[in-house]
């Protein structure tokens, strides 16, 4: 990769000032709490205080009431409840969340998790006619079904009916479900819009317990999960969300779901349970099994009653990640050196790519890697039975489902949203496909979008970075979309001599601005080793991180970019 822009946040200096009277801690944290919304003490004491008592009201959510009824209603009549949910992690923690509640209350209830291939992504005929055949008469559906509006009315016809629990925006004509909790609904006055999918089921569950004058611990053991679903799901960490993952994290820590337990064993992992290790431990080893197999395992691991048959689980699931790790870096291998040997391909401002022995499984993750290599809007199309089936990503700021919308005459379907989607279409139009894609990326990507973007929170001095700073940020967390991790940038500092490359990839930094001197690694930088040896001044930009070697806790920089200082 080669240069980035770089773009420095403002910020309300008044806000900022007054907030920093109140809160005496650096006026650069002040700072970056005003550009996140956080300008008066009450809105930081709730920030840097999460309380499960701030959580809202579920029955403040439109249907909740009827939705709660009926759960009862089929307690009351012994009637068989189904629990279906989608195969990536926020469905399938949410299915082991509700299904672990209403079992504990009523032996009737099952799950059901479509199978990726062969039934595709939310309420699934399939699913509906096991229903049927089986005899439930009430399915609750957790991250899918507020589009489904054929599906239920299908269901409907043969008397089940539908409690659906869903964060995706909701089309003009609802499905005729019994109860439809979703607070991106118009008429829904929930006041926080940003739950994710397990969020929704885990509000369903605390209603329920109300109902039946539970207390809200018994749906506090789920937080782990919901905290997982909230990390995997990248909905925004603010608000009641913050609180969740708050929570969530702690349970994580302390006493974690059996699953999540074993997973984290599996991997090595055996520190504190950060956001970001939910994302990168948890997630991708749950994502696994419904990408190369089949999701059901995930739920059987989150559900499990001990920790040996968890591990049974995780084993699985551990394996189909080992073989996605495979499958992913030998394709992208394979995209790459399609790229290099092709002039034209390299030019483009798009990468459209086919090859039909790839793995459906994984073209989506591919498409993510191929934009790390090359900056831009990025489809990786394979064979998926009689049709092509593939996955886009975007850069930021561009709309790819907006781009391939222009396209929809050459395709047979395709769905998402602004920075992902999927699509099928015929063999035989993927070439008219690569071509109008590129054209209409031509025409309406803004040049600047193709270079990637560092967006720096503040800029500070080394004499800035302590310890008492860096706790601070620590109380920052978790962190994640709309509260990430706070990057900074420091100008005019000078290479000491000392700064090297490491494994031939990385470099280390030993830097110094005045007096103070820090050090810090930069993951993938070693090109630009060269520009320390000018012995000229330089502008880094960074994350502030603890290093710990030999039992001794020293902060140190993540380094992001360098370049030479602009001369004043």
């Amino acid at each position: 990769m080669g240069e980035k822009r770089w773009r420095i946040n403002g910020y309300e200096k008044e806000q900022a000032t007054a907030l920093f009277r109140e809160l005496k801690i650096h006026p650069v944290l002040c700072a970056i709490l005003v550009q996140r919304g956080i300008e008066t003490y009450d809105k930081a004491r709730r920030f840097f205080r999460p309380q499960l008592a701030d959580l809202h009201d579920p029955f403040l959510m439109k249907d909740m009431q009827k939705a709660v009824d009926r759960v009862l209603q089929a307690f009351a009549a012994g009637e068989k409840i189904l629990v279906f949910g989608d195969y990536d992690v926020d469905g399938t923690t949410a299915v082991s969340c509700m299904y672990q509640f209403l079992k504990k209350h009523h032996a009737q209830t099952e799950f059901y998790i479509p199978h990726r291939y062969r039934e595709g992504y939310g309420v699934s005929k399939q699913g509906i006619d096991f229903a049927f055949e089986n005899n439930y008469t009430l399915i609750v559906s957790l991250d899918c079904g507020i589009k489904s509006v054929e599906l239920i009315r299908y269901a409907k016809s043969l008397g089940i009916d539908f409690i659906v629990c869903d964060h995706h925006l909701p089309d003009d004509e609802l499905p005729p479900a019994v109860a439809i909790l979703n607070p991106k609904q118009v008429d829904c006055a929930y006041p926080y819009k940003e739950l994710c999918g397990c969020g929704v089921g885990f509000k369903l569950i605390m209603a329920v317990c109300r109902a039946m004058y539970l207390p809200d611990e018994i749906a506090f053991t789920y937080l782990d999960l919901v905290a997982t679903a909230i990390a995997a799901d990248i909905v925004p960490i603010t608000g009641e969300n913050r609180v969740l993952a708050y929570y969530g994290l702690q349970k994580a820590n302390q006493n974690p779901n059996f699953g999540i337990k074993a997973l984290s064993y599996l991997s090595s992992f055996q520190k504190q349970f950060h956001i970001n290790n939910l994302v990168f431990i948890i997630a991708p080893r749950v994502n696994a099994a419904g990408r190369m197999d089949e999701g059901r395992k995930a739920v059987q691991m989150f559900i499990a009653d001990s920790y040996e048959e968890a591990m049974f689980w995780a084993e699985q699931l551990n394996e189909d990640n080992t073989s996605r790790k495979e499958a992913d870096s030998s394709i992208t291998e394979e995209a790459l050196a399609l790229i290099q040997s092709d002039n034209s391909l390299a030019s483009r401002k798009s990468t459209v790519l086919f090859q039909p022995h790839w793995h459906k499984g994984v073209v989506g993750i591919v498409a993510s890697r191929l934009i790390d290599h090359f900056y831009r809007p990025t489809i990786v199309l394979t064979q998926s039975g009689d049709y092509v089936a593939g996955s886009a990503r975007s850069v930021a700021g561009f709309n790819v489902y907006e781009a391939i919308h222009q396209c929809k005459d050459l395709l047979l379907g395709y769905g998402g949203h602004f920075y992902a989607a999927g699509m099928t279409l015929k063999a035989d139009k993927v070439d008219a496909f690569c071509k109008r894609f590129e054209e209409v990326v031509q025409a309406t990507i803004h040049p600047e979008l193709l270079i990637p973007e560092i967006v720096i929170d503040a800029e500070i001095r080394f004499s800035d970075i302590k310890k008492s700073f860096y706790d601070i940020l620590c109380q920052m967390e978790p962190f994640g979309p709309e509260n990430m991790s706070p990057t900074f940038c420091a100008r005019q500092v000078y290479n000491t001599g000392w700064s090297k490359v490491v494994k031939e990839a990385h470099l280390r930094f030993v830097l110094r601005q005045d007096h103070h001197t820090l050090t810090g690694i930069g993951f993938n930088m070693a090109e630009k080793m060269p520009l320390l040896l000018h012995n000229q001044p330089l502008d880094i930009v960074f994350k502030i991180e603890e290093n710990e070697w030999n039992g001794e806790k020293n902060l140190q920089l993540k380094v992001m970019d360098v370049r030479l200082s602009e001369r004043n």
